[in-house]
């Protein structure tokens, strides 16, 4: 069997699932000949797993010489991982230079680059696939069968909050995504995950966005406001507190952050209370779509629990999903084995709100029962080894949908960027109006 080749841009941790993904399951189908990194200690780490694995060692290449590594090394894909204001650039070199695209969500963060990333699709013909995980989590798909079915009529209205908790949460305030021009905050790094969710659950795509929050936890101000004092300016030392994250207790965070930031000055462990973020801690939307349905959307990053419940109201009946993906953050803890608990299935803690899942469906004059959901104990609920499989080996007839391309990226991050505009102006903003022409006629 041909091996497709693969090269990696961007080398942080989210890269060990598709550097562990070629070197382990898809081995026989799959190599990765080089990784375009500009930190040298991040690219090595992920170069010595593949050599431990028994493959020839990647290139080591500059993000100034994609093009040159993909012409050399004869690159059939590139994996994109970096940071989410390089994956415009990345994917439009990529596809240029001959090279189809793998990137993790968002597939860019503002309206200008969704635009030159349809354009290049467009001139060159070539494949932009987006990973989105949670589509293929095992709940998540069981919401989706239950519309798809019909059982609860056509859907009229939506109602989805997320709760990011203190120790996940608060990871965002800590890093490169505490500052919006490299994420474009919550509502498009993470968000988009969710309102890609709500697309792909009543096929169909938003149409103008009202947004509302801001920054009411975190951040210096608010520090100050609640009397926190003075704080060291990031969590990696000696006798930290619960907001902290201390890289030397976790050896791949030592290995990729700690040891890296010699080489470009990129602190992991900010302090959460400190000057200089710039997203949205608390945010709520309402949202129209084109199909008639209306959603209300929020998302907290301050929880004291992580997870979401999403209810989806038809003109059948109704259909409600609750997710508890760690039940309570406590003290005495100490640094968990996964910041994001939907990477291991939570942690087990015993409280009245016990980690797990419930799908429950009631239809008009009838009584409630609950759906069945297989799910599985790896990443995301097993979704991720269901996405890799497609990743790797392509996607087969799948009557949910579930893989994705460049066009549901646009669509999943329009939500969020036109509710970053209406954070600004105080204004309902239509999504057509946003200048990307897969939009212009929703």
């Amino acid at each position: 069997m041909t091996k497709t080749r693969y090269a990696l841009a961007g080398a942080g941790v989210r890269a060990q699932m598709y550097v562990e993904a070629i070197v382990g399951a898809h081995r026989d189908r799959a190599e990765l000949v080089a990784i375009v990194e500009p930190n040298p200690v991040r690219a090595a780490y992920h170069s010595a797993r593949v050599t431990e694995a028994g493959a020839p060692a990647p290139r080591l290449a500059s993000p100034a010489e994609l093009e040159d590594v993909i012409r050399d090394a004869r690159v059939d894909r590139v994996i994109i991982c970096s940071r989410d204001d390089l994956h415009a650039e990345l994917i439009v070199r990529s596809l240029e230079a001959g090279a189809d695209v793998v990137v993790e969500k968002p597939l860019t963060i503002d309206a200008a680059s969704a635009a030159s990333i349809e354009d290049a699709v467009a001139r060159t013909g070539r494949q932009v696939v987006l990973t989105f995980n949670y589509r293929y989590s095992p709940r998540n798909s069981a919401l989706r069968q239950v519309i798809q079915d019909g059982t609860i009529g056509e859907v009229t209205s939506v109602d989805f909050s997320w709760m990011l908790d203190t120790n996940h949460g608060a990871d965002y305030f800590r890093r490169w995504h505490r500052e919006k021009k490299n994420s474009g905050g919550l509502l498009v790094h993470k968000s988009s995950h969710h309102f890609d969710l709500v697309n792909w659950w009543i096929r169909s795509q938003p149409t103008r966005v009202f947004a509302s929050g801001g920054l009411r936890f975190y951040g210096a101000e608010n520090a100050a406001r609640r009397g926190l004092g003075e704080r060291p300016a990031r969590g990696t030392h000696d006798g930290g507190d619960l907001f902290e994250l201390d890289l030397r207790a976790d050896e791949r965070l030592t290995a990729l952050y700690l040891d890296a930031e010699q080489h470009d000055g990129y602190r992991r462990d900010l302090d959460v209370f400190s000057a200089g973020i710039t997203i949205e801690d608390n945010l709520a939307l309402v949202v129209d779509y084109a199909s008639g349905a209306t959603m209300s959307y929020s998302l907290n990053a301050h929880s004291p629990w992580e997870g979401y419940r999403v209810a989806v109201n038809g003109t059948l009946g109704r259909a409600e999903l609750e997710v508890v993906e760690r039940g309570a953050v406590l003290a005495g803890d100490g640094l968990h084995p996964h910041i994001d608990p939907s990477l291991s299935g939570g942690d087990g803690t015993t409280t009245l709100r016990p980690e797990g899942e419930r799908l429950i469906v009631q239809r008009h004059w009838e009584a409630a029962y609950e759906v069945p959901i297989d799910g599985g104990d790896s990443g995301h609920g097993g979704g991720d080894e269901l996405l890799l499989s497609d990743v790797f080996i392509g996607p087969g007839d799948d009557p949910l949908a579930r893989p994705a391309d460049w066009s549901d990226g646009i669509r999943s991050i329009a939500v969020g960027i036109a509710g970053n505009r209406s954070l600004e102006t105080g204004l309902p903003v239509k999504v057509s109006d946003l200048g990307i022409a897969l939009l212009a006629d929703g």
